[in-house]
């Protein structure tokens, strides 16, 4: 017996040795043994050392300097940039004008009726109550100004994604150059892309409409190339035997094939131009989002919402009818359809042209009502009530408060505590054990670029709040999710809400914390949390949904307890779906901390607020470098690659 268990170790090591965990554990292991000691002597332990960094500020300023002293004189301003910016305000202007000539009434008639014609009655009505609800709300012209906004940019968004998505969709190796750059700007935070166009068209529409389309044409292009290179084999093969040209193949094979990738990428499109328009208003885009920053800055939460609430019916009616009409693609074309249109434009014009003749072409002020004193009151109720001093519970600033002590301090100053060789040590981990060395090679240059570029601290305090929003969102996420997945009466309670809180602009999400927690780096937390949740829990459904009927009945028929074959069954076999889940709460999570720099959150999200406040390229720039880096590293740590997933799978 002493014989046997004397052997059981040294069987057991080299069968330990063959887990691929075990081996880069123990590499990690060795190269930390003899770079650590290197790196400690050479450089000390502790804060990112000032001798690895480098010194991006002058260079910038220069540039600045150098854009500022020739916007008006430079030939690249006069006759390029500044025909792009005057045909901007052009399209705008020309496109606000129509609505307002167009009046209240037939504004409202032409978006009921395009929904009656795309998604049946019903959306028809809901379209119709809302924007009449702008209307009573006293948000007209701004939603006007708005939606004038939203038209220019997102036509401007379709047409670059679609040309990109098309070169990346045709090209092997365009899709190889494009890959990383639509990687970071769908990584760069909404915020991070209004210095640079500022700094070169000034502020104003110009600038919020190029910054939008940044913004927003990465989707278009992706589904669009997703499109194109999922299309049937088959049918492009006998449409090639055919004798067609590229050209052809093209007009009538490929893009008829990838409707409905192209039409979600629209959705996806308008989604995000309207939450970027919104973001835009701090550089002058006007409309609902400067009523809502305005608001935001003084804290009158009352006015805030009553221009959010314009932003969420405009998101939830776009979303709706895009959505819809690519849910009819493919079927057969009403018979009478070219004639029900033609009604509905000739209807929309007899009800313009009979406002016009009334004199109710402008909404009439009789009609708008004043939500946000009754608002202001309720808010200063919670606050006397609930903000403080509730016996037992407490309010919600003490919430604020105490996850503030216990919470978000105890991880920032435990990342700030840790060497910084140690931070990158463990990064490198996380990112080897989920995916290759080339993912952690990724993030750990990532994390040092953030060091090289001499905002070590600041970025770590974004990392904590970022982290503590991920756990928060994560517990909450997968528990509803599971809920939901086990119920169907669940689901469905929870679907409208997941609806309307998937279409609400970042910006809108900071008005209620603000009510209940007042400012600081805890409501830039519940503000991320409230907006990643959403994606989290559908996920998670989704996932634990689409296991294998098969391995469930398997299960239960060997006798499992529910809680059993949720633990031993759908937890393993939705993996991938899961761990797509905590990479979406990560991403969207970093993208509101970094806009809670606009109520308090501090770190990155402030440097970038206040280079945009000062003119100052060297910091925004800087700090909108660091975000991309981050989301970056974050993005690798916690999504699997392609070959790693098809193995967990």
């Amino acid at each position: 017996m002493a014989t046997v268990t004397a052997d059981a170790p040294r069987t057991a090591l080299p069968g330990l040795l063959k887990q691929p965990v075990v081996r880069k554990l123990l590499l990690l292991a060795l190269a930390a043994a003899v770079l650590v000691p290197l790196a400690d002597a050479r450089w000390a332990s502790g804060s990112w050392p000032g001798a690895l960094t480098v010194d991006v500020s002058e260079p910038l300023t220069k540039v600045s300097d150098w854009i500022i002293d020739n916007r008006d004189s430079h030939p690249l301003f006069i006759y390029f940039l500044g025909h792009i910016s005057n045909a901007v305000v052009i399209c705008v202007r020309a496109v606000y004008l129509v609505l307002l000539a167009a009046g209240w009434a037939g504004v409202t008639a032409a978006a009921s009726l395009v929904a009656w014609r795309v998604a049946g009655p019903r959306l028809a009505a809901g379209t119709g109550v809302a924007f009449l609800a702008c209307g009573f709300l006293g948000m007209w012209v701004p939603t006007m100004q708005t939606l004038a906004l939203m038209v220019v940019a997102v036509l401007a968004s379709v047409v670059v994604g679609v040309l990109l998505g098309l070169a990346a969709g045709l090209s092997d190796r365009l899709d190889r150059l494009l890959r990383p750059v639509l990687d970071t700007m769908q990584v760069l935070p909404a915020f991070a892309y209004l210095l640079p166009v500022v700094l070169v068209f000034g502020i104003g529409v110009p600038a919020a409409v190029l910054a939008t389309v940044v913004y927003a044409a990465p989707p278009m292009a992706r589904l669009t190339a997703l499109g194109l290179r999922g299309a049937d084999k088959e049918v492009l093969e006998a449409v090639e035997s055919l004798g067609t040209t590229a050209r052809q193949r093209l007009l009538t094979a490929r893009i008829p094939l990838a409707r409905k990738e192209l039409l979600l990428g629209l959705n996806q499109t308008i989604m995000m131009a309207l939450s970027m328009a919104v973001i835009a208003s701090v550089i002058g885009a006007g409309g609902l989002g400067d009523r809502v920053y305005q608001a935001l800055a003084s804290v009158d939460v009352g006015a805030a919402l009553s221009a959010g609430i314009p932003i969420v019916l405009l998101a939830v009616v776009l979303d709706r009818v895009t959505g819809a009409a690519g849910e009819k693609l493919g079927e057969e074309p009403h018979p009478n359809g070219r004639r029900l249109w033609l009604y509905a434009l000739a209807g929309t014009a007899a009800v313009a042209v009979a406002g016009r003749l009334i004199g109710r072409r402008d909404w009439p002020d009789a009609w708008a009502l004043n939500i946000a004193e009754p608002v202001n009151r309720a808010v200063d109720w919670m606050t006397d009530h609930l903000y403080s001093g509730v016996p037992v519970v407490g309010g919600t600033a003490d919430w604020a408060a105490h996850f503030t002590t216990w919470v978000l301090d105890p991880v920032r100053d435990g990342l700030l505590w840790l060497p910084w060789w140690s931070v990158l040590l463990v990064v490198a981990a996380l990112a080897w054990l989920i995916g290759t060395w080339r993912t952690a090679l990724t993030a750990v240059l990532a994390m040092a670029a953030i060091g090289a570029l001499g905002v070590w601290k600041p970025s770590l305090d974004t990392l904590s709040q970022v982290l503590a929003a991920v756990a928060v969102t994560l517990v909450l996420g997968f528990a509803t999710g599971i809920a939901a997945a086990r119920s169907d009466r669940v689901e469905r309670l929870l679907r409208p809400v997941l609806d309307v809180f998937q279409t609400m602009p970042q910006f809108v999400y900071l008005i209620p914390v603000v009510a209940l927690f007042g400012v600081g780096r805890a409501p830039a937390v519940a503000a991320a949390v409230v907006y990643a949740l959403p994606a989290v829990v559908r996920i998670t459904t989704q996932g634990l949904r689409q296991v294998d009927p098969a391995a469930l009945e398997s299960s239960r028929s060997l006798g499992a307890t529910p809680a059993q074959q949720l633990r031993q069954v759908q937890l393993p076999l939705a993996r991938p779906a899961l761990l797509l889940a905590v990479n979406q709460g990560v991403v969207l999570v970093l993208a509101v901390v970094i806009i809670g720099g606009l109520v308090g959150g501090g770190a990155l999200g402030y440097e970038v607020v206040a280079g945009l406040a000062r003119g100052d390229l060297a910091t925004g720039l800087v700090a909108g470098a660091t975000i991309v880096c981050l989301g970056l590293m974050l993005d690798r740590v916690t999504q699997p690659t392609e070959r790693r997933a098809k193995k967990g799978a």
